[in-house]
Formats: C-alpha cells, structure tokens, sequence
C-alpha cells in the first residue's frame, strides 16, 4: 500500500517489525482522488546516491503535478528491511537497488514490487588501497592483488574494513576473505566508522585496506588503488554454496516500484522508467554534499535544473 510515515534509522530487524507493526497514513485508493495527487513511501538506503535519488524524484514530481504524486515519504531501512516492507505490501518504490547484490532480496518481493528501470550501470566495487601506501617506498610497496594481503597482514595491523553490517556486499566480504584465505581481522561497523577510519590512517599515510564502491565521494578525496582480482566474478560464485575466492560483480543501480505505485500513477512510473543518472554525475553530486558540505534537496535541485530538456522529454 502507499503510505505516509517516517523513521530514524535502526537496524534491520528492528525497522521491519516496526515498519510491519506502525504503519499508518492514507492508502493509494484514499489519495488517489486528491488533487495533489498520491503520498508514495519510498525506502532509502543509508548511502548519500540513494538521498539524492529520491530528492531529484521527488523533486521532478513536485514540478510536475500531472504525475500523479505529490510527495515522496522516505523511510531509512537497509536492504533487507526495505524489501521484507516492499513484500508486505508497506513499501511502493525503492532507488539505488543495487544488481546483482539485491537479486534475491528482489526476487522475494516480485509479486509485489517490479525493477522498472536502470539509473546507471558498471559501477565497480572492490578492495582498495591508498595510492601513497603501494607506492614505491611505500609501507604496502609490491601489492597489487586481493591475493597477496597475507603478506602485508603485519603492515595493514591485521585489519580490512568494511561498511554497514546490513550491507549484502559485508556478507560477500566475509565469504571473499574465507575463500581467499585472508586472515585479517573483517572489523564492520559502518560505513561512517570505515570513512572515519580512511580518514585517520590517510592524514597519517598509513596503511588500510577496505571495501569501497562507486560512486562515492571518497574517490574526490582520496587517492584510492584497487586491489587487483585473480579470479573474475562468476554467478553463484558468492552464493552460500559457493567458494567466494572471485572478484565482486561490478552493479548496476534500478528502481524497483510496486505494481500497484504503477496502476495509480502510471505517469509517475513512466518517469521511472526513463530516469538516467550517469555515474559520473552522482559521483560529482555526492562530492558537492559529502565533501563540500552542500544540502542533498540543494544539489537535488540543480540537477533538475540542468536537466529540464531531458526531463521534459521523460515526462513527455
């Protein structure tokens, strides 16, 4: 159902059961007569692509009335908490979906919930290093693959950092260090915690070794070498049954909307279908907000701006 409400941000499990217990606010049926149209829940990821995202939606939607949506309801939940709330029917439309990383969280909800378009594509993901620190001289000089990490263990302080624990891709880090046999210590927190601890070791030219994606403001910051992968990703490679000693898939970014958000506005969803937003340009906006200092609804908004032509011809 399209529903109005809001969250602070919690664990997974936590969210879930207070998303399934305490939603309240009007069904689509009920705003779907209103002249400023319907309330979409939206989920949003904790990382700064998925805030932009929603911000430039809804935005568009606010130029556009003939959409059908007068505003975007966010509601912080990883992953998993998004897609069990999308299943119950308490979710309508989710941004930044990472594929191949949510498949099967989207495959469980596909009666209910459809990925209805590709914002970007081949972004990359990985294990990376400061450039300083595989320079010549440098304290990780010789390292060029996940595969040699062993080796530096002593350097690195026998650590890899990782994001959130609610991340899939910590769960593929985990599997990836047993399968390669790594015997450095997987310290996850969260995102946050990992920037925080980049940061710390890279104004001392420390060694660090962690897990890190595009797009990502950290690259306008830092200067990051990826460690290079022996063995290329295969499907089911990560899987529970599989050996995790691959690379990590490079992902695509989609919008998952519900087919009933698609019945009561179907305007809406044809903008869904037709967004694009390179990877270059949410790298260059998470930059503004993540480095700069900028507001996500500021940057949001100028993005808009600069687009109305392409825009306009979404919306047709």
């Amino acid at each position: 159902m399209l529903r109005t409400t809001i969250r602070p941000r919690a664990s997974a499990v936590a969210l879930a059961a207070l998303l399934a217990a305490t939603v309240t606010g009007c069904s689509a049926e009920e705003d779907a007569g209103s002249a400023d149209g319907i309330t979409v829940q939206t989920a949003q990821f904790s990382w700064t692509a998925a805030g932009l995202t929603n911000s430039i939606i809804g935005e568009i939607a606010s130029d556009h009335p003939e959409l059908g949506v007068a505003s975007l309801q966010t509601t912080q939940l990883d992953p998993a908490a998004a897609w069990a709330g999308a299943q119950r029917g308490d979710i309508d439309l989710l941004t930044e979906v990472a594929l191949p990383n949510q498949q099967e969280l989207a495959d469980s909800a596909s009666d209910q919930v459809e990925i209805v378009s590709q914002t970007y594509g081949d972004a990359a993901q990985g294990w990376f290093v400061p450039a300083y620190a595989v320079a010549p001289g440098g304290p990780l000089e010789g390292l060029t693959s996940v595969t040699q990490l062993n080796d530096y263990a002593d350097a690195l302080g026998g650590k890899f950092y990782d994001a959130d624990p609610g991340y899939i891709t910590t769960e593929q880090n985990t599997k990836r260090l047993q399968g390669y046999g790594i015997d450095l210590e997987h310290v996850v927190a969260s995102e946050a915690a990992e920037l925080a601890q980049l940061e710390n070791s890279y104004s001392r030219e420390e060694p660090i070794v962690l897990y890190l994606y595009h797009p990502h403001a950290v690259f306008a910051q830092y200067d990051m070498v990826q460690l290079e992968e022996p063995t290329p990703y295969t499907e089911g490679c990560l899987a529970p049954e599989g050996d995790g000693a691959c690379a990590m898939p490079s992902y695509s970014a989609n919008i998952a909307a519900s087919t009933e958000l698609q019945d009561q506005a179907p305007e809406f969803a044809g903008l869904l279908t037709d967004l694009r937003i390179s990877v270059e340009e949410m790298e260059q906006m998470q930059k503004q907000v993540d480095v700069d200092g900028e507001e996500v609804p500021d940057v949001a908004r100028q993005w808009v701006d600069d687009h109305g032509d392409q825009i306009d011809e979404w919306v047709g």
